[in-house]
C-alpha cells in the first residue's frame, strides 16, 4: 500500500504552495502504526518512532495522537517533542558520542536514556548511583541493513558498548549500584529478515543474568520498507510471532517477565510521503534524455548518498507513452534521482512526484548552493495544510553576522 492521495490533490498542493514541496499523509502514518498494533496485540510491546526520520512538529503531534512513543537522537530532538506534547515518560532518549553534558540535561528532563559509550556510562554511574534507571545500548557484533552506512551493529560500527567491554559494566553495576533497566541493540536499517532481530534478542537473552534490574529489551528499529515495484518490506506479523515464542519461552525458563521496545521511524513515515518537483529543462545528449527538475541532492539526498531507489511519477501526463529518461537535479553537483527511467512522457512544466520520500528527506536537507529549504504540507482527509513555509533569502541571512563595511570600499 502506498499513499492514496490522487493525483489530483497533489496537484493542486503544487499550485497552492509551489515546488519544490514536500507532502506527507496523515492517514498513512496512522495506517502503519495500526499495523504494528495489530501484529503485536496482546503484547508487552511498546513503539517510539524514531524521531530523526521526520521531526516536523505538525508529524510529531499526529505520531503522539496516534499512540505511539517517540525515540530521540539529540537533545534538542527530545526538545521539540516536549514542544509538540509528549510526557517525558514517552520520550526514549539514545546518546551517541555525545558530551556527557546533553546527557545530564535529558536526565533533567526525566526521560527515558539510552547510553552508547562506556565512557559516559562511568561518568553517569559517579553522578547517579542508582537515583536514575538507566540502559545501555550494546554493540551486537551483527552485520544488517540494505547498506554499509546504515548498519549500526556490526564489529566495526562507532555504536554501542563492544561485548568484550561488558565485564566493566557489571563491575560499575557492583560499585555504583548502577541501576540498568534496558538493554538496547540496534542492527542497523532496511532490515527485511526477522530472523536478525529474533538473534538479537537470543544475544541479550543470554545476558540478562548479569542485569538484575533489567525491565525491557530494546530491539531498534530498521524494518525494511519497500522502495522498488514488487519488493516487500518486514513480515511484521511474522516478527510478532517470533518475538512472542521466545518472550514465553523465556518467561517459562527463567521465571521474569520482560518488556520489549521497538525504534520504527521509516516504517512510520517513508511511505507517506513524496517529494513533487517541477520539470525545468528537457535536453537531449548523446542517448541520453535528461530530465532537469527544480530539486536536487540537497533536498533529497538518498539516491546519491545511498544509491536509494525512489519510484518516479509524472503527474501532469500519467498516461502519456512511455520513454526512458535520466532524472536529474538543478545543484552543481551530480545528482541523479533516476537514470534510465521509463516513464509517461515528460514535458517541461510538468509536476514529478518522487515517492517513499517521507523518511529523511526534508530531515537530511541542507541549503546547499543558496537554495531554500522546500515547503511541506500534511493532508489530513481531504484537506491540506501548510506545516512549514519554503525558506526564504531572509532565512539564509538570518544567522549570518552583517558585513562590517569600512569607509574605504
Amino acid at each position: 500500500m502506498t499513499s492514496t492521495l490522487t493525483n489530483g490533490q497533489l496537484l493542486e498542493a503544487a499550485r497552492r504552495f509551489g515546488t519544490p514541496l514536500y507532502v506527507y499523509h496523515a492517514e498513512r502514518i496512522t495506517y502503519q502504526f495500526q499495523q504494528l498494533q495489530t501484529a503485536f496485540a496482546n503484547q508487552p510491546v511498546r513503539f517510539f518512532y524514531a524521531a530523526k526520520a521526520l521531526t516536523n512538529l505538525h508529524i510529531l503531534d499526529h505520531i503522539r495522537r496516534i499512540g505511539a512513543d517517540i525515540d530521540c537522537s539529540s537533545i534538542n530532538e527530545v526538545k521539540l517533542t516536549i514542544q509538540a506534547g509528549f510526557k517525558p515518560d514517552q520520550i526514549l532518549y539514545t546518546s551517541n558520542s555525545v558530551a556527557f553534558e546533553e546527557i545530564e540535561e535529558a536526565k533533567s528532563l526525566g526521560v527515558h536514556i539510552n547510553i552508547d559509550s562506556l565512557s559516559n556510562l562511568e561518568k553517569f554511574a559517579r553522578a547517579f548511583g542508582n537515583t536514575y534507571p538507566v540502559g545501555i545500548r550494546i554493540r551486537p557484533d551483527i552485520m544488517a541493513g540494505g547498506n554499509l552506512q546504515i548498519s549500526t551493529g556490526h564489529d566495526r560500527s562507532k555504536f554501542g558498548i563492544a561485548l568484550a567491554e561488558l565485564p566493566k559494566v557489571y563491575h560499575l553495576i557492583q560499585a555504583q549500584q548502577l541501576s540498568v533497566r534496558v538493554l538496547h541493540i540496534h542492527t542497523g536499517s532496511e532490515i527485511k529478515e526477522v530472523e536478525v532481530f529474533l538473534k538479537g534478542l537470543d544475544l541479550l537473552f543470554d545476558l540478562t543474568l548479569n542485569f538484575p534490574q533489567l525491565e525491557v529489551i530494546d530491539l531498534g528499529g530498521g524494518f525494511k520498507v519497500p522502495y522498488q515495484p514488487g519488493e516487500t518490506g518486514t513480515d511484521v506479523n511474522a516478527l510478532a510471532k517470533g518475538i512472542e515464542k521466545k518472550l514465553s519461552e523465556y518467561k517459562a525458563s527463567s521465571g521474569k517477565a520482560l518488556s520489549i521496545w521497538f525504534e520504527p521511524g521509516k516504517y512510520f513515515v517513508a511511505d507517506a510521503g513524496s517529494l513533487l518537483c517541477k520539470v525545468n529543462v528537457i535536453k537531449q545528449s548523446g542517448t541520453i534524455e535528461f530530465v532537469g527538475v527544480d530539486s536536487g541532492l540537497n533536498q533529497l539526498i538518498r539516491p546519491m548518498f545511498y544509491g536509494s531507489y525512489h519510484t518516479i511519477d509524472n503527474l501532469s501526463n500519467p498516461e502519456g507513452e512511455q520513454r526512458t529518461y535520466t532524472v536529474v537535479g538543478n545543484v552543481c553537483e551530480t545528482d541523479t534521482f533516476a537514470e534510465d527511467r521509463s516513464l509517461p512522457q515528460v514535458h517541461e512544466g510538468d509536476v514529478l512526484a518522487i515517492r517513499t520520500a517521507g523518511a529523511y528527506g526534508f530531515e537530511m536537507a541542507s541549503s546547499y548552493n543558496a537554495r531554500f529549504l522546500p515547503a511541506e504540507v500534511l493532508f489530513r482527509g481531504d484537506e491540506m495544510q501548510l506545516i512549514r513555509r519554503r525558506q526564504t533569502m531572509e532565512d539564509l541571512l538570518l544567522t549570518q553576522l552583517p558585513l562590517n563595511k569600512q569607509s574605504s570600499d
